[in-house]
């Protein structure tokens, strides 16, 4: 079978809503090359331990790849995704040049070139991301693994605002919390709260594909008995409270819902917000202060910003 490998020159600030267009596309992954990812240093218990080739990374920006089964109807997907990506100015994303490029490749070829970008990455104090087809065994006792897929969705869970996303789960959550995490994606999240501990935890996406996805990696993850996966919109089927509330998404969606948030969640309840380019973070900040929220933590990674909100007593 031929896929067509579909490439995107854009910014940082536009990553995560680029690579939220080709999913929506129809691509079961994307890989992601960031200028930024050769020259960047990481402490030793959190970084990765493998050496990087700087021809295989752009010199400015990122570039985006996804691949699409070669098809009648690739031009007029390829045509939309360009259209899309113009469109983002509307919500104040800044997508840079927008070079779209096409190269035809073998499934083959393509099930290869996933797995030259990916290894295991230790992101956190326990965490570590495990590529499905590497063998890693734990270093610390307490060390929690979560194995990804990067075919499946959304890369292997290493993007800085999947790692501050994880990095606060660990320090907030507590054995018997009950997590609500909006636009689940690959379930990553999810898995790691289980891990933790969560007695209860529902992971919601809007992308049927993201959903199946998801599912999988909860299942490959041996978590499926705390964690269940339903397609739904925001907080929309949300009914029941909730301890947390983890939102790996835009700086605009995030203040969409922001004051449903609020109510779903009890006094003191956590609100973890990340996607959030640093440009944006006031603009957060100051929309989940004026629903009812405390800033309890803003961490930067990179260009990226993750938000520790707690609803206040009344």
């Amino acid at each position: 079978m031929k896929w067509s490998e579909i490439s995107i020159h854009t910014t940082h600030e536009a990553t995560e809503a680029v690579a939220n267009i080709l999913h929506e596309a129809g691509a079961s992954g994307v890989v992601i090359e960031d200028s930024a990812e050769p020259n960047r240093v990481h402490e030793d218990r959190f970084g990765e331990i493998w050496a990087l080739d700087k021809n295989d990374f752009p010199v400015d920006g990122v570039i985006l790849k996804a691949y699409l089964p070669v098809n009648s109807f690739l031009i007029e997907t390829v045509k939309d995704i360009g259209q899309s990506i113009s469109g983002l100015s509307e919500f104040g994303i800044d997508a840079g040049e927008n070079a779209i490029q096409t190269n035809e490749v073998d499934e083959e070829d393509w099930a290869t070139a996933w797995k030259k970008y990916y290894h295991p990455v230790k992101i956190s104090g326990r965490f570590t991301i495990v590529p499905t087809w590497e063998e890693y065994k734990p270093v610390e006792s307490d060390e929690l693994i979560i194995e990804l897929d990067p075919g499946m969705a959304f890369g292997t869970g290493t993007h800085p605002t999947t790692v501050m996303c994880l990095q606060a789960l660990e320090k907030y959550v507590k054995p018997g919390d009950t997590v609500v995490d909006v636009g689940t994606g690959s379930g990553v999240l999810s898995i790691g709260a289980a891990l933790l501990g969560a007695s209860r935890v529902h992971a919601l996406d809007l992308d049927q594909v993201a959903v199946v996805a998801a599912q999988e990696n909860i299942e490959l993850n041996h978590v499926e008995e705390t964690v269940e996966v339903k397609h739904g919109n925001l907080l929309d089927s949300v009914k029941e409270p909730a301890d947390i509330i983890i939102a790996n998404i835009l700086a605009e969606v995030i203040m969409s819902f922001s004051q449903d948030a609020y109510s779903i969640l009890p006094e003191n309840g956590l609100f973890i917000v990340s996607g959030i380019i640093g440009q944006k973070r006031d603009l957060v900040k100051d929309d989940l202060i004026s629903k009812g929220f405390e800033i309890v933590e803003s961490v930067l990674m990179e260009d990226w910003v993750a938000i520790i909100a707690k609803k206040r007593s009344v």
